[in-house]
């Protein structure tokens, strides 16, 4: 049976060219880039061009870039330092779409500190209410951190006029971008965030590796300690064969944003007029102006979605039903109760989310089995008369 991945959010396939890129350093350059022999001054050579590669994906500085193991991390680093850098004498912001790395951290710094967090809402389209924003920033100095992208829509922020509100007010800001660097245009000079994280397995990097962008002049307290490492900012030894796998990904991704704004929303906008036009009770979860070009959250009416799932995968078909980290649960995800979705539709929503590998192939086989899936459960389905 031949499988057909539509769950690029949750993770990316390696590259290719990220694999081939990565292979000599577990066998020829296997040094410790900090070493001074030349078993290590090769190699560090190696961690240099790297980092000059996700610095340009972001247009950052070099400088500007420390890795971590993960977006997880790189979240956890920025809104942990920057509180701690400002001796707990901030508010947090955030949204209540976040991921849990970002809402779930706040609100464990909440309890713990006595910090205030101020969660602020969306619409029934997944858009922050920028008016609940602006009150949260007059409340006083804060450390905000509001996603670029949502991982379940793909719902855009408006991370521009964001960024200069926060600005304006004397804040922190911290976006958690894991989602839109490589495919949408990120550009932290454009773009006045102080901090930004995001990762490598979403864009065709391995999983273990991400990066953290912190703007020249922010204060932010040393998260892991240990050696020199990153500046003393994150000790540990350099990750070196997926920090170079993670260069050559930021590499191809800056070359590919065209083609995932074009031939990669094209098969998303295909996939998703195919099931509209085929499956009555349907709805497009999101605002479908402001999204990401390889997302699409669809609400199946009266039905589970993990119902849909496991007759998705029996056909060799890959998608989720909101994020990977929260789909244990029997519940309606946080971002989908958050926008209000009603009770009969949030159970089966279903995310769909491309990449540069999928075809129109793939997309037409799942057009052409969803029928057959959404009727037989809604056979059974105890909400339909």
């Amino acid at each position: 049976m031949k499988n057909y991945y539509f769950d690029n959010n949750a993770t990316s396939s390696v590259a290719p060219e990220v694999t081939e890129a990565m292979l000599p350093f577990f066998t020829e350059y296997w040094g410790n880039p900090s070493s001074i022999h030349h078993f290590g001054g090769q190699v560090g050579k190696y961690v240099k061009a790297a980092r000059e590669q996700v610095a340009d994906l972001i247009n950052a500085d070099p400088s500007e870039i420390i890795f971590t193991s993960c977006g997880t991390e790189s979240d956890n680093a920025a809104i942990r330092g920057a509180v701690e850098a400002a001796n707990n004498k901030v508010n947090l912001v955030t949204s209540r779409v976040e991921h849990l790395a970002v809402l779930g951290l706040c609100r464990y710094i909440s309890e713990k500190t006595g910090i205030t967090c101020f969660e602020i809402g969306v619409d029934g389209k997944g858009n922050l209410d920028l008016d609940s924003f602006q009150r949260a920033l007059e409340k006083g100095p804060a450390v905000v951190s509001i996603m670029w992208a949502n991982n379940e829509t793909g719902v855009i922020f408006p991370i521009q006029q964001i960024a200069e509100m926060v600005k304006a007010a004397g804040s922190i800001m911290h976006t958690d971008a894991v989602q839109a660097v490589g495919k949408l245009d990120v550009d932290v000079q454009k773009t006045p965030v102080d901090m930004l994280s995001f990762s490598g397995h979403k864009i065709h990097a391995p999983k273990g590796i991400g990066a953290l962008y912190v703007r020249k002049g922010t204060k932010l307290k040393t998260f892991m300690i240990g050696g020199h490492q990153e500046k003393g900012r994150r000790g540990g030894t350099e990750n070196v064969p997926y920090i170079v796998g993670l260069g050559k990904a930021c590499e191809l991704a800056k070359a590919g944003i065209e083609d995932e704004q074009t031939r990669v929303a094209s098969l998303r906008d295909r996939l998703e007029k195919g099931i509209l036009e085929s499956c009555t009770d349907t709805i497009i979860n999101g605002d479908v102006n402001h999204r990401l070009p390889n997302t699409t959250n669809i609400s199946f009416k009266y039905i589970e979605g993990e119902a849909i799932l496991y007759n998705l995968s029996d056909l060799g078909i890959a998608a989720s039903s909101g994020s990977a980290c929260t789909s244990g649960s029997l519940e309606p995800s946080h971002v989908i109760r958050a926008m209000g979705v009603p009770f009969t539709s949030a159970h089966g929503s279903i995310r769909f989310s491309l990449s540069r590998y999928n075809t129109v192939e793939g997309v037409d086989h799942i057009i052409k089995n969803m029928p057959a899936i959404v009727e037989k459960l809604r056979i059974m389905s105890p909400f339909v008369d």
